[in-house]
Order: structure tokens, then sequence, then C-alpha cells
């Protein structure tokens, strides 16, 4: 496994943490950034699933 994989969903689970607080007290800004830090891990870890599939793991 890659550690792009790893550490995107860590991210992911770090931007609906933000996201969700943000909704809660109603802070957009807050929700603003945990959307985006969530979006950001998507990335990362569909890369990181990439790099698996061309190593065939």
């Amino acid at each position: 496994m890659d550690k792009d994989r790893i550490i995107g969903a860590g991210k992911q689970v770090v931007g609906t943490v933000k996201e969700t607080v943000g909704r809660l007290v109603g802070d957009a800004k807050l929700e603003a950034d945990g959307k985006l830090k969530k979006t950001e891990g998507k990335v990362q870890n569909a890369v990181g699933s990439v790099k698996d599939t061309l190593r065939g793991e």
C-alpha cells in the first residue's frame, strides 16, 4: 500500500471532521476548509491507488 493512500485517507477524515464541526457551529470558513481538505485527501488517495496499480500490488 502506497503512503499516499494512507495520508490521503487521513486527510479525508480530518476534512470530514472540520466540515461537520463547521456546519454545527455555523462557521462557513471551517466548513469550506473541511471540504477542501476532504477533496485533497481523495485526490491523494487516488494517486496512491494508481501508484499501487502500476507496481502491481
